[in-house]
């Protein structure tokens, strides 16, 4: 798999720069304000596709004012690195494809982070999910150091799990009523991958 990262500066005092990760073909890059227009147009396209697989939607929540304060809070957490959140574009035309995240990063001995992501309708089912989990897996193992990463997703997203599962996640158990989905909580699998799993020992990767 071919790789490229860096850190992009962004404008105005006291903002750290941002990770930027782009390889086969896909640029994963930490949403802007500029990026408003054709988020919120493919969140809302996708709305029916998406509501099934993820929390309840609030009632502003394809607002610009909740976009920006959204924008905040990940600078934030990029900061801190306790987490990086990514929109997903095509690297040939710049076209908005969905989101991936790595959140609730634990160091000390856990070194683990967990992975979500979330693909627009028009562009599903054509590899781009499972492309930009390997990517986001390569940086969180050779760039953020992490030694695993977990993942969850419902029983009956057989979609979900295909993407877990081609690049390299292995089941690892089951959890009831593990998140609230669509408005009431549900049993999810569980999902793990392994820096080991990528990168041998006897690898040349660090």
């Amino acid at each position: 798999m071919s790789m490229r990262w860096f850190f992009k500066g962004v404008k105005g005092l006291g903002r750290p720069p941002l990770p930027q990760i782009s390889g086969n073909g896909l640029i994963l890059r930490t949403p802007e304000m500029a990026d408003f227009p054709a988020w919120v147009a493919l969140r809302e396209q996708s709305r029916g596709f998406l509501a099934p697989w993820e929390p309840l939607w609030p009632e502003d929540d394809l607002s610009r004012s909740t976009y920006r304060r959204r924008l905040v809070r990940l600078r934030k957490e990029a900061a801190e690195e306790s987490g990086f959140s990514f929109l997903i574009f095509t690297e040939e035309t710049g076209q908005l494809l969905g989101g991936i995240t790595l959140s609730n990063i634990r160091r000390r001995a856990a070194q683990t982070g967990t992975l979500g992501y979330w693909m627009g309708e028009p562009f599903a089912r054509h590899g781009f999910m499972t492309k930009s989990v390997r990517l986001l897996s390569d940086f969180a193992f050779r760039t953020l150091g992490l030694e695993r990463l977990e993942a969850a997703c419902l029983p009956e997203n057989v979609a979900s799990i295909r993407v877990l599962e081609k690049a390299g996640f292995r089941r690892e158990g089951y959890a009831r009523a593990y998140l609230a989905i669509a408005g009431r909580r549900r049993d999810h699998l569980l999902y793990g991958l392994l820096k080991s799993d990528l990168f041998p020992p006897d690898s040349a990767a660090p």
